[in-house]
């Protein structure tokens, strides 16, 4: 809302005094933004220069160089996995790298768990991040064994492609769940 609005009729009408609630409005338009934008910074979903902060207050380090998706993620990772680990931390922690379903399983008999990502074809492009969350989070004692589903040849054919339509799309598009 504009300041001027708040005026009764009669002194909106008058010149000097628009042109000083128009000098007025330019500062709080300013301060508004300014309020918006720290408002921003609360949030790690939204927050923006702010990440700094958030990774400072969580024992991260802060590389500003890095893309902003991969500094959320990893915070969101730490966030998720304080307090006691269990299962359901362990798959939070997971899926915050991966973005798709992750399965968790425990195999107390070799002291280890297993990963495996069921949500997406092939392996997160950050896993070196996501295993360094994870081993941050887990008892020492425990090993972590990663797996992912691959497309096989046996998927590709059994897509009913031709060889000229398989030559039009990149490995990636081929390998990946793109198809």
């Amino acid at each position: 809302m504009k300041l001027l609005d708040y005026l009764r009729p009669a002194l909106r009408e008058s010149p000097e005094v628009q042109a000083i609630q128009e000098g007025f409005q330019v500062v709080v338009d300013s301060l508004w933004n300014a309020v918006e934008d720290c408002m921003a910074q609360l949030d790690v979903e939204t927050a923006t220069w702010g990440l700094s902060i958030w990774e400072e207050a969580l024992g991260l380090p802060v590389e500003v160089e890095r893309p902003m998706a991969f500094r959320r993620s990893r915070i969101i990772a730490k966030l998720r996995g304080q307090g006691t680990t269990t299962v359901t931390a362990i798959q939070n922690v997971a899926a915050s790298f991966s973005n798709g379903e992750v399965e968790v399983t425990e195999i107390p008999e070799e002291y280890r768990i297993r990963i495996h990502f069921v949500g997406a074809i092939g392996l997160p492009p950050n896993l070196a991040d996501l295993k360094a969350a994870i081993a941050e989070i887990i008892p020492a004692h425990l090993g972590v064994g990663y797996e992912s589903t691959l497309k096989t040849w046996d998927d590709i054919k059994a897509l009913s492609m031709t060889w000229d339509s398989a030559g039009a799309m990149t490995w990636e598009e081929l390998r990946g769940g793109t198809l």
